[in-house]
């Protein structure tokens, strides 16, 4: 293999822009999601903690358990979300390390950096629809915490 001079290096240096601007938006998401689920778990600590050191009324008690259960369901979904974003990023990782070899070896990868960059967009597909699933159960959380101050007003 021969070293490539710099006019040959420029342009497989601007096939990778492409990528890298994925994984730094990926990198986005993986910081709002695991921003999330850190406040999510802080949340259900906090619920859990005032269930067993409080001396609530039985409906309070069942409204704070259904909170809990919708946040470990949360969990796992964000989860989810958040292992389907890594391998986004895996995958494009690779698929710059792909693209750099193919063109300095003048191998022909074309039909694998076609998979391996299909895959990284179903990860980051699979990754939205389970944040997207997160946002809905959040909401449905949030309606409990209203219907608990509906009750107590009463």
């Amino acid at each position: 293999m021969h070293t490539p001079s710099l006019t040959q290096l420029v342009p497989i240096l601007q096939l990778a822009v492409g990528p890298v601007i994925l994984i730094s938006g990926v990198g986005l998401l993986l910081l709002t999601l695991t921003n999330r689920f850190g406040r999510m778990l802080d949340r259900s600590r906090t619920i859990i903690r005032e269930i067993t050191e409080g001396n609530h009324a039985p409906s309070v008690v069942a409204n704070l358990n259904d909170q809990v259960q919708i946040l470990h369901r949360r969990a796992r979904i964000l989860r989810l979300s958040i292992t389907f974003a890594a391998v986004t990023v895996l995958c494009v990782g690779v698929l710059i390390l792909g693209l750099f070899v193919a063109a300095l070896g003048q191998i022909e990868l074309a039909g694998a950096l076609v998979a391996i960059f299909c895959v990284a967009i179903v990860g980051l597909i699979g990754s939205m629809l389970a944040f997207i699933a997160d946002m809905n159960l959040s909401l449905r959380a949030a309606q409990l915490d209203w219907k608990r101050i509906e009750r107590t007003d009463d």
